[in-house]
């Protein structure tokens, strides 16, 4: 990245020296496994945190002391203050977890394969050469990045150099009125459809554009710079798989049926649906729903599958049916790497420890703190 004073480099390689589960540890059943891993954390004590993101596995959310999404589970481990916080999710939330974690706390990442395919749709050497090519496009004008929490802390630490800052899916439109405040354009990313849902959300749905950092061919500085709020072209393969047949099929099959989808999903099944919301706004719908009420998600399968099971008296249906997957990059997190991590602390070992750069860091954490501003 030539804009920023730190080096960085391309995910696929930024974090290739974390270890492999060793073979001993790869057929325990869950039985043993689940021992073990009581047994681990009551020899660590207080000295460790488990985090365990939304969409983990049953396996992995009933051995966390904390369950929630990204930005939340940070905050509740900069707040614990353990030395070892156990990262039950994908390699960025490991990283925004050091950002804001004292420098004496560790952060673990148990497997080295929970990489978010949408972050790495956004690589920042690429975001450096965009930079470049719409800021020329556009001299005159004031433009101001916003990276979605689902990016690495190398493009948290650009948005912040370039007078930037961090959202999440709760306060994407907060950000956006902050950027035009004090700016002329946004440029949104890693997720366009997130971006485009915000920008209907403003009024603002047509004055987007799209750029598609893939197709060398395909895009036009010159053109995508005379509008407001520039898209990047990345996605969620999770939540770009539900369709709006998928809330017409479980309406046909549920007449009573509310639909509730997350914000990352398409623009018209955003539309279709009765409610969008962020995972803490999908859980708290479910919590605050009257028992026999039926709510069909539009998420990640375990949030669906962890609703049904902690609101029986709530019928909760995934929207796509058996068509619904889970996250390829959420299920590396395997419960037998879990047990590994924790055993490898009780003898005084770190494995996996996810360290952002200082001066990522610090730039990063501006980027979070702006944030917190609006």
């Amino acid at each position: 990245m030539e804009t920023a004073d730190f080096d960085t480099e391309l995910s696929l390689f930024k974090y290739d020296n974390l270890e492999q589960l060793p073979p001993e540890y790869r057929d325990l059943d869950e039985a043993e496994r689940t021992e073990r891993i009581e047994a681990a954390k009551v020899a660590l004590g207080d000295d460790v945190v488990i985090l365990g993101h939304n969409y983990q596995r049953r396996e992995i959310v009933e051995h966390a002391d904390f369950i929630g999404d990204s930005y939340q589970l940070s905050k509740e481990a900069a707040a614990a203050d353990a030395p070892y916080v156990i990262f039950g999710g994908v390699t960025f939330m490991a990283e925004s977890a050091d950002i804001i974690t004292d420098d004496e706390q560790s952060v673990i990442l148990p497997s080295m394969e929970a990489s978010c395919p949408m972050a790495g749709m956004a690589e920042a050497l690429q975001v450096d050469a965009a930079w470049e090519e719409i800021t020329t496009a556009a001299p005159d004008a004031d433009i101001i990045p916003i990276t979605y929490m689902n990016s690495y802390a190398d493009l948290k630490a650009f948005c912040a150099e370039q007078g930037g800052l961090v959202c999440t899916s709760s306060n994407a439109h907060r950000a956006f009125e902050w950027a035009f405040e004090r700016g002329d354009k946004v440029l949104f990313l890693p997720d366009k459809h997130l971006g485009e849902n915000t920008a209907h959300r403003l009024g603002m749905a047509d004055e987007t554009a799209e750029w598609d950092p893939w197709d060398p061919e395909g895009k036009d500085a010159d053109e995508v710079a005379e509008s407001d709020i520039v898209l990047w072209d990345g996605y969620c393969q999770v939540h770009e798989r539900f369709r709006v047949d998928h809330v017409e099929q479980v309406r046909d099959e549920h007449p009573d049926a509310k639909v509730i989808v997350h914000p990352e999903c398409r623009r018209e099944v955003v539309e279709a649906a009765d409610k969008a919301g962020s995972t803490a706004t999908i859980t708290e719908t479910v919590e605050d729903a009257d028992p026999g009420d039926t709510w069909a998600i539009g998420t990640e399968i375990h949030l669906t599958n962890h609703l049904s099971r902690w609101h029986p008296e709530v019928n909760v249906l995934p929207l796509c049916g058996d068509a619904c997957m889970d996250c390829n990059a959420m299920r590396q997190i395997d419960p037998n790497y879990l047990t590994w991590v924790l055993e490898e602390l009780v003898e005084g070992r770190e494995r996996n420890v996810i360290e952002v750069a200082p001066g990522e860091k610090e730039l990063a954490k501006v980027a979070l703190d702006r944030m917190l501003e609006v």
